[in-house]
């Protein structure tokens, strides 16, 4: 986790848990040979609701991780609770993925796997149930078609 510094040089806590999901290293083959690069995707959350997906590249992986958080706090989606679950079942599909999620009564606990439960689980979502419909196994993909399943959540009204 990366907070900031205060003059004192004591880490301040960040409002923000990540968790690294995937960190990749990638090769660009030019003329004048291979060039190297790390790409890496961070998921940031404050278990209340905030959740944030960030995907960058950089020349060594700790400038990779920074940029990827950087994105990720400008890419924040605010996700509605009823009873530490879900409003309602939702489908969502990016590129070769798609994801079902759906709530579940109180006590059952996060029932997903891969990416899903660590968003679920940064987000702050304490009942859910997913499945990923796809045969896809790209994390980043997958993730990213469950962030977009948690940004078309609405509150339904009573």
């Amino acid at each position: 986790m990366i907070g900031k510094f205060n003059k004192n040089k004591k880490e301040i806590k960040s409002e923000f848990d990540s968790k690294l999901l995937s960190l990749d290293r990638v090769t660009r083959v030019t003329g004048g040979g291979k060039k190297l690069r790390f790409r890496a995707c961070m998921i940031l959350g404050n278990k209340k609701g905030k959740i944030g997906l960030g995907v960058a590249k950089g020349k060594d992986v700790s400038q990779a991780m920074e940029k990827a958080e950087k994105n990720a706090k400008k890419n924040m989606i605010e996700i509605p609770f009823i009873e530490d679950s879900i409003p309602h079942e939702i489908q969502a599909k990016f590129e070769a993925s798609i994801v079902l999620l759906r709530p579940q009564k109180k006590g059952k606990g996060i029932i997903a796997g891969g990416p899903v439960r660590v968003i679920c689980d940064l987000a702050g979502i304490k009942n859910i149930s997913s499945k990923i419909l796809s045969r896809s196994k790209n994390k980043i993909n997958n993730a990213k078609a469950t962030m977009k399943a948690l940004e078309k959540l609405r509150v339904k009204n009573k």
